[in-house]
């Protein structure tokens, strides 16, 4: 009689590679906020998953010098080959240009600023500059962060097509983050209108009750989107909302998305 042995159908193959590769990324990302390093007992603690499974993602990252310890105290840390890769990223051409303009901004302002892009249903930080002013919850480039939510999502959702918004209609799910986040899609659409005439997005405290925000949308001379947006507390948006509109408006005229 033939003995057969079942082997793990491809798509579990996939959803462990998926699994692995995604608590990999979350113990990076623990560690990038942590420069001078973590411990083991740390590093699980702030991912939430066992010892085990830490211990044995740490070793392979550790292999291939992503991570690094230090002998004399145990701690891991970003390893050289995340330096080598970093050397040979490519970056956004918007990011060139808009760059000098959230330099202003910041400058003006005293507030945080980032540049924000359309990736995955999400709007990703893919560039900042950090203002004098406090912010206890900032953004650090790399964050991906609500379209339906936020100041910076609403302004890219502007430059979309009505094909592209269809298409992420049927992807995305409009979560309630606070008790002001939009979860209408057809109210959402009037005020993408709304942001394509004014050009100016606003976030009442949709994405995070404390903190508003507000955003512009942008094209590159190459034709690419994205948005420049500013978020601080609450009680400092509303002393400020007209003078930060009429100061995002200024700064960035040179390249205001037009529909």
């Amino acid at each position: 009689m033939e003995t057969r042995t079942d082997s793990p159908e491809p798509e579990q193959k996939n959803a462990e590679k998926t699994r692995v590769l995604s608590r990999s990324y979350d113990i990076l990302m623990a560690l990038n906020n942590h420069p001078d390093g973590l411990s083991l007992r740390e590093i699980c603690l702030y991912v939430k998953l066992p010892r085990s499974t830490v211990r044995r993602i740490l070793d392979t990252l550790e292999e291939q010098n992503i991570v690094i310890t230090a002998s004399s105290t145990s701690l891991y840390r970003l390893g050289p080959t995340l330096a080598l890769f970093a050397s040979n990223i490519r970056p956004f051409d918007i990011t060139k240009i808009a760059r000098p303009m959230l330099m202003q901004l910041a400058d003006k302002t005293g507030e945080n600023v980032n540049l924000c892009v359309v990736a995955h249903g999400m709007a990703v930080v893919v560039d900042q500059i950090i203002g004098i002013y406090p912010l206890h919850t900032v953004t650090t480039i790399g964050t991906s962060i609500a379209l339906h939510a936020t100041a910076s999502g609403k302004a890219l959702l502007a430059t979309l097509s009505e094909k592209e918004l269809e298409a992420l209609r049927l992807q995305i799910k409009l979560a309630p983050l606070t008790q002001n986040t939009m979860t209408d899609w057809d109210r959402l659409l009037l005020e993408i209108e709304t942001i394509r005439a004014t050009g100016v997005a606003i976030d009442r405290e949709e994405h995070q009750v404390g903190v508003n925000g507000i955003a512009i949308p942008i094209k590159s001379p190459g034709g690419e989107n994205g948005a420049i947006g500013i978020a601080m507390p609450t009680h400092r948006f509303q002393a400020r909302e007209r003078e930060l509109i009429e100061r995002l408006l200024q700064d960035t005229q040179d390249l205001h998305w037009k529909p």
